[in-house]
């Protein structure tokens, strides 16, 4: 286990490691309390953004919007919603665009989103296949609103696979995915879960010369749960270091498992950082603990900028 190692460049080099955490929204009020208790913690580490997942055909449409609308007004944080395209119209997806634009979201995550496993669930013909079609639709949006935006873009993120898609033929068609994405207007990627150090150096290597040009972010996972790494693991198609497994299987306790597995997340965004990567992405499961002991023992420096102000806290300072 490598030490704590501080990856800022030099001055005026290039830009500081950027820092980011996946959250999901709750599913009932215990949740929702919960949630804000990790969003509360996670503020004070100064996060550039934090993405808020979207279900499969917009099944929690109406509870991401409100999570997204509460972290604008009452929290510092940045959102970054995600956004599916299967089961969805365009019409119905433009509707949706244009509220995350009109409710203050400048960054979306296009994503195609789980194909249903019923054909009775089989998406209609209207609907929209492909995240570069989402991209697309995105684009076109914003430019009906550049008037509002002040000339301004939208952030478009896409998702990049260090080993092959489920259901891609092969390593080089995800290539030619990325590629379309990032032709159609994608800003940046962020990489699903991977298990192993050397899968997201090789991505970023095949992808490079295949002309990809975009940032491609890690996403990683505190590796603290038997149950989930393995879920995640049928998940990708990708089989979890067998020593992780082995250890996780082996623990005694939550505590013996979070060391370790925190442990084994820090290698992997270290090799990942040693190999270039612009940021690192966090999938916290709306838990806080295992994401701050990984950015603790990664030592990312973080820039110093004031928080935007809280809504709730308006009324306070005008009547002081």
């Amino acid at each position: 286990m490598s030490p704590p190692v501080s990856h800022q460049s030099p001055p005026g080099t290039s830009a500081p490691i950027a820092l980011s955490y996946e959250l999901f929204p709750p599913r009932n009020e215990t949740a929702s309390a919960s949630l804000w208790d990790t969003i509360r913690e996670l503020e004070g580490t100064n996060p550039d953004y934090v993405s808020v997942t979207y279900g499969a055909n917009g099944s929690n449409r109406d509870t991401a919007v409100d999570l997204l609308n509460r972290l604008m007004t009452e929290s510092t944080l940045r959102p970054l919603a995600h956004l599916t395209c299967v089961g969805n119209s365009a019409a119905e997806l433009a509707g949706t665009i244009a509220e995350l634009l009109d409710h203050g979201v400048r960054g979306i995550l296009a994503l195609r989103g789980d194909l249903p496993t019923k054909p009775a669930d089989a998406p209609d013909a209207g609907s929209l296949r492909y995240a570069q079609d989402l991209i697309e639709l995105i684009r076109h949006v914003e430019q009906q609103r550049s008037a509002l935006l002040c000339a301004g873009r939208v952030a478009i993120g896409v998702a990049a696979y260090p080993a092959k898609h489920p259901e891609s033929p092969s390593i080089e068609h995800d290539l030619e995915v990325l590629l379309a994405k990032q032709r159609s207007g994608a800003d940046f990627a962020i990489t699903q879960v991977f298990f192993h150090a050397d899968q997201y150096r090789e991505l970023v290597t095949r992808a490079r010369r295949a002309g990809v040009t975009i940032p491609l972010i890690p996403g990683v996972m505190p590796l603290t749960s038997l149950r989930r790494v393995r879920r995640l693991g049928e998940l990708t198609g990708v089989e979890p270091a067998p020593a992780l497994l082995d250890a996780l299987g082996r623990t005694t306790g939550a505590a013996e498992a979070r060391r370790i597995g925190v442990a084994a997340t820090v290698d992997l965004a270290l090799a990942a950082l040693d190999a270039g990567a612009p940021g690192i992405h966090l999938y916290t499961f709306n838990e806080h603990a295992a994401a701050l002991d990984v950015l603790d023992r990664l030592a990312l420096p973080r820039p110093a900028r004031p928080g935007p102000l809280r809504r709730t806290a308006l009324p306070e300072l005008v009547q002081a």
